[in-house]
């Protein structure tokens, strides 16, 4: 019996403009000024971490420090602090993307919230140590929210690679 709510459609490798396309987008939502606002989720990092786990031979480590420096130098952070943060979420996205894929959006969310608090806690504990101060518990909602858009976001990332249903005849298979 398979399961009813997967598809049985077969997807395309995803184009590589198109990868590079969505970090850059979510690098713009992340340029967007929202001051302290407690809840905003790290658009890079969720993007970042789905391509990781789609992608892993497209979308690594080096990509997650290019991103993080665009994002430290965009908000004005310590040199380093996303690049290190996204470095570590790109190696574990990598890490577990095999079994992450086994699973349902849902469930997929469910995987990555853990990933995505460690990044966030990589994060603050980094300027802890720069000298800052805790930027408080709400800090961290973020990453639930993040997790929140996962199954929006991986609807709308994957519809590109969907193959057209209408079959070609002049194929037996």
């Amino acid at each position: 019996m398979q399961p009813t709510n997967r598809s049985s459609r077969i997807l395309l490798p995803a184009r590589y403009w198109f990868v590079l396309f969505s970090l850059i987008a979510a690098l713009g939502l992340s340029y967007i000024p929202t001051g302290r606002l407690a809840g905003v989720p790290d658009w890079v990092a969720l993007v970042l971490a789905f391509w990781c786990i789609r992608e892993p031979l497209k979308v690594g480590m080096g990509t997650a420090f290019v991103f993080g420096l665009l994002v430290d130098i965009g908000h004005g952070a310590a040199m380093g602090q996303h690049a290190l943060a996204y470095v570590v979420l790109a190696y574990l996205a990598t890490t577990v993307s095999r079994r992450v894929l086994w699973f349902g959006p849902l469930q997929q969310a469910l995987h990555v919230l853990p990933i995505l608090l460690l990044a966030q806690g990589l994060m603050v504990a980094l300027r802890l140590i720069a000298g800052a101060e805790f930027p408080g518990w709400w800090y961290f909602l973020s990453s639930f929210t993040s997790v929140l858009l996962w199954v929006p976001l991986t609807f709308l990332l994957l519809l590109p690679q969907y193959q057209p249903v209408d079959r070609d005849d002049n194929r037996p298979i």
